[in-house]
């Protein structure tokens, strides 16, 4: 069975190709694209409008190449890619914040400590399973407009968090403002919109760090307020932090999805005059119908369990995730031991910002410096650090995007699911786990448990790099994409019209 398409239309192999865009004429709405030179000053096309068996002329990628993300000038592409950073970082700043509301929320509503640490385990669990059900609807409908929801969504349900007349209602906030949140497989979805593979590396690593490092500030962060404000300030600051960033990504990002893209040139084609002219989307067959649905909705489950790529990356990258959520809990006791305040332990997460980032350009070779980088997490939780992290989750993700193309989203999905689920499970264990495993070497056998664990998920990580092409050829997705770029000429155009047009759009 074939993969699913992101056109899913018939096509003629005798294609009818019309002009091209014009880059005289503007797209009226918000996220109208720049201006570039008219493709047919390099001769080659390297594809076009399809004629479809019921008449109807479909516009394609190669066809407007200079509209889509991919040609959108540097200063746009990091401009937009900056804003990401902060959202993401805004999100996974959400999950780690509130341990420092922990103590006090117990002390407020005379609850356990166990039971005020549901409200972390809630949102990180909701959070795994919202990221799987946000990612494949920025495939279909857009990126712009589901962060958007979701960031307003996650804002609204910080409020009754912050007013909470007893801990039922912080627990639910939380559980919708985890599920509400999109996460990374939609941002990281639009590096996939923006840079062909061979030229990911850098934006992946950026991306990549506002994840880590937005799980890291929040304790660090956490680790002052909780010393100096009211309890009820962890969810206010989050949600100052949400509107801010819900506001810079509303003025300041455009739509990067290249079929929502085609289909929005398609309509101001038709309104110029072109009168059968249509978008990608427009002619899939029951668009948005009940089984449609299931199809979008199933699809990043379906890649977690039948991708074995996506499958034991996801658990090595969760367990590294998980790591970080274990250490908020258990760094407290390990430092207490030599006298360090609340916010002095805030400040020790500072090291779980130290990583590296690969750079290559060839799916496996994604995880090239993983081989030596990913044993360090072993090494290092013997010595209680966790250089690592950072690393095995940027070499995961590149792999990813770069073997999945278009259906990177749903594929990070599943990295997002085993990262933020195992973290809410990390939550719940790691206090009695510092505090109950052994006698004599208390702190010392969690983290030598850990340790042995971290070492068998390290495995797949050799297996995927020299076997990765003959497992990706199990892959219908994978497969798929193959097939396109091959067909496509291994790349959406031609080598020199991509330097004519990258010419014309340098800032």
């Amino acid at each position: 069975m074939s993969a699913p398409s992101d056109t899913n239309v018939e096509r003629d192999p005798e294609a009818v190709t019309p002009a091209p865009c014009s880059s005289s004429q503007e797209p009226s709405s918000r996220n109208s694209l720049k201006d570039s030179k008219d493709p047919r000053e390099s001769g080659d096309r390297n594809g076009g409008t399809s004629l479809r068996s019921d008449g109807k002329l479909e516009l394609t990628e190669a066809d407007c190449y200079e509209k889509l993300g991919f040609s959108y000038s540097e200063r746009k592409k990091w401009i937009i890619l900056s804003v990401i950073f902060v959202v993401q970082a805004s999100m996974n700043f959400n999950t780690s914040v509130y341990a420092n509301a922990i103590t006090p929320l117990s002390d407020h509503f005379d609850i356990s400590l166990q039971t005020a640490r549901t409200g972390q385990m809630i949102f990180l669990i909701a959070y795994a399973f919202g990221s799987e059900l946000w990612a494949p609807w920025s495939e279909e409908l857009g990126r712009w407009p589901v962060l958007q929801l979701s960031l307003f969504l996650v804002n609204i349900f910080q409020i009754p968090c912050a007013l909470a007349p007893n801990f039922s209602t912080i627990l639910i906030g939380r559980f919708f403002g985890g599920l509400f949140s999109a996460g990374g497989s939609v941002t990281l979805g639009m590096i996939a919109d923006m840079w062909e593979p061979d030229d990911q590396q850098y934006a992946v690593a950026f991306i990549v760090f506002s994840s880590v490092g937005g799980s890291v500030i929040g304790p660090i962060a956490g680790g002052f307020i909780q010393t100096y404000l009211d309890w009820r300030w962890n969810f206010w600051i989050q949600l100052i932090f949400g509107v801010v960033v819900q506001v810079m990504h509303f003025f300041l990002v455009s739509e990067t999805r290249s079929a929502i893209i085609l289909d929005k040139e398609a309509k101001r084609r038709r309104k110029a005059g072109e009168s059968n002219i249509w978008g990608p989307g427009e002619l899939k067959k029951n668009r948005l119908s009940m089984n449609e649905i299931l199809v979008i909705w199933a699809r990043p489950f379906v890649m977690f369990v039948q991708e074995p790529i996506v499958l034991w990356l996801s658990l090595l990258s969760g367990f590294s995730d998980a790591l970080i959520f274990t250490f908020l809990e258990s760094f407290q006791p390990v430092f207490q031991q030599w006298g360090f305040s609340t916010s002095q332990i805030g400040l020790a997460f500072v090291s779980l910002l130290i990583g590296k980032n690969p750079d290559s350009l060839q799916p496996e070779a994604r995880l090239y410096w993983l081989l030596y980088t990913a044993p360090l997490e072993t090494i290092g939780l013997f010595g209680f650090i966790a250089i690592a992290n950072y690393s095995i989750y940027m070499a995961t993700i590149d792999y990813m995007i770069a073997s999945y193309g278009p259906y990177s989203a749903s594929a990070t999905g599943g990295n997002a699911l085993a990262r933020d689920f195992l973290a809410g499970v990390a939550a719940m264990y790691a206090t009695p786990f510092y505090e109950h495993i052994g006698q004599k070497y208390r702190l010392e056998w969690p983290t030598t448990i850990l340790g042995c664990v971290g070492f068998l998920v390290t495995i797949p990580i050799y297996i995927f790099y020299w076997k990765g092409p003959e497992i990706r050829e199990w892959s219908k997705f994978a497969q798929t994409l193959a097939s396109d770029r091959k067909a496509r000429g291994e790349g959406r155009i031609p080598a020199e019209r991509k330097a004519n047009l990258a010419e014309g759009h340098m800032e």
